[in-house]
């Protein structure tokens, strides 16, 4: 069954948008609290945010939305999504909320959901908060009475408890002293807590995003914009750069000859050195079909499995829980280690990377570049309607073309979530052909859309 407010990712659009209003936030948070009120003991949330403007709004909406049912509330201000979830299991939580876009300009905007685990919330809990929120508009939540109405307090703390975690994540026998790193925050909820953390632990820290004004998130710097990150390194001589995105769970290297590294990269050096310390479950990690073809060929060379999953970070952590994977994320840089988290965490993940550097004392340039990618190619087709993947000329294309790659690359090709648009990717050993196949499908796509 489609869901009617939640994505991939919680709920997101333009703020003031049908599904971004302090109305609706309100009405979730009266949903969502109704939800999760299960026994007779006194029911809290916790509440994080990034640093758009709209979450002033929002977060003072979701107040109203759960203390009008009951639920007390714990405001924690601008924190990465990874801390939300950790402090709502370490707080012994009801639930917690991020409000955050992520990646996305500072004119969208988000509601993540936590359980009182910390994981984000399964299918059948989002389809019942959205029957919640349908019923809100008829007033068939009820509603607490006066005596039982919530309370709303700020934590002053929060950074210090997750900084705290974050740094026993790093190996006590090691240290940054003597590491120079240039941490670009996004200008968003992690723009306190993860140059904090850096420092100490011993490294000299530069910083870039760190200075939000309701309207620079992701502006320019972060995960999605490197190119600040690249100059600065080699500008300063760093050992490393480091970008997060707005909401911190996202992370995105840079050498220090100023060469981006990305996610595919960074989970081959974790796991191999999860490897040889022993920690790495089931010998193998987790990852999308989006994840190059190249590290899957460079683990296995290692003695190392590699499992794929349908795009996004939840079907990655699904799979991760299902088969006790403790390494797992994308391309794009998420990246979960369920030893320390339950979502991804980008200043974990960037210091797990960081105790790889510090143990074999050798240039990021060195030992980050794991593997060399295969040529990959990505394309979208725009249609206006209809199921042109299921077109019989479409699916003879296809056919064609993953008879023509067996033993050489392989074919993503699905429908984007989100809009209408088919998704054509390709990879193999011959870039020319990659190309070719890719252009080839695109074309028999658009005929069977018009």
């Amino acid at each position: 069954m489609a869901r009617k407010y939640f994505g991939t990712d919680g709920i997101r659009g333009v703020t003031n948008g049908a599904n971004m209003t302090a109305a609706m936030a309100m009405k979730v948070g009266m949903a969502a609290g109704a939800h999760f009120r299960r026994g007779d003991h006194r029911h809290r949330v916790v509440i994080g945010k990034d640093t758009r403007l709209s979450g002033y709004m929002l977060e003072n909406a979701m107040v109203a939305g759960f203390t009008s049912v009951g639920m007390d509330v714990v405001l924690l201000g601008p924190m990465p999504t990874p801390a939300v979830a950790m402090l709502t299991q370490s707080m012994r939580a009801d639930m917690g909320v991020m409000i955050s876009a992520s990646h996305n300009p500072y004119g969208d905007n988000g509601i993540k959901l936590f359980g009182p685990d910390g994981y984000k919330l399964s299918d059948e809990d989002e389809r019942a908060i959205e029957a919640l929120i349908d019923g809100a508009e008829n007033g068939e939540i009820p509603l607490a009475a006066p005596p039982e109405i919530g309370r709303a307090r700020r934590v002053e703390d929060a950074q210090g408890r997750y900084i705290h975690f974050a740094k026993s994540t790093f190996p006590e026998d090691l240290t940054l002293d003597g590491f120079k790193i240039v941490v670009d925050c996004a200008n968003g909820a992690g723009y306190q807590v993860a140059p904090s953390a850096l420092w100490e632990l011993g490294a000299e820290v530069i910083t870039l995003g760190v200075t939000p004004n309701g309207k620079n998130i992701n502006d320019g710097v972060g995960s999605t914009a490197p190119g600040l990150l690249c100059e600065t390194v080699v500008a300063s001589g760093a050992h490393l750069g480091i970008a997060l995105d707005g909401d911190a769970d996202r992370l995105i290297v840079v050498d220090e000859q100023g060469h981006v590294v990305d996610g595919d990269q960074l989970m081959a050096t974790i796991a191999t050195g999860y490897a040889r310390a022993g920690r790495l479950r089931n010998d193998g990690l987790v990852a999308t079909v989006m994840s190059n073809l190249g590290l899957e060929r460079h683990l296995a060379a290692q003695g190392i499995g590699m499992i794929r999953t349908a795009v996004g970070d939840r079907h990655v952590l699904e799979a991760m829980r299902a088969q006790g994977y403790n390494v797992g994320g994308e391309q794009s840089g998420h990246i979960i280690l369920s030893d320390y988290a339950t979502t991804g965490d980008g200043l974990v993940a960037a210091l797990q990377v960081l105790a790889e550097l510090a143990w074999a004392k050798a240039p990021a340039s060195e030992l980050l570049h794991r593997f060399e990618p295969l040529p990959q190619l990505l394309k979208n087709v725009r249609f206006k309607g209809g199921k042109p993947l299921e077109a019989d000329a479409v699916q003879a294309v296809i056919a064609e073309a993953e008879a023509e790659l067996i033993g050489k690359g392989r074919l993503v090709i699905r429908p984007s979530g989100t809009e209408p648009v088919i998704r054509v990717m390709a990879e193999g050993d011959d870039a020319a052909q990659v190309t070719r196949l890719v252009d080839r499908i695109c074309d028999a796509v658009r005929v069977a859309a018009e």
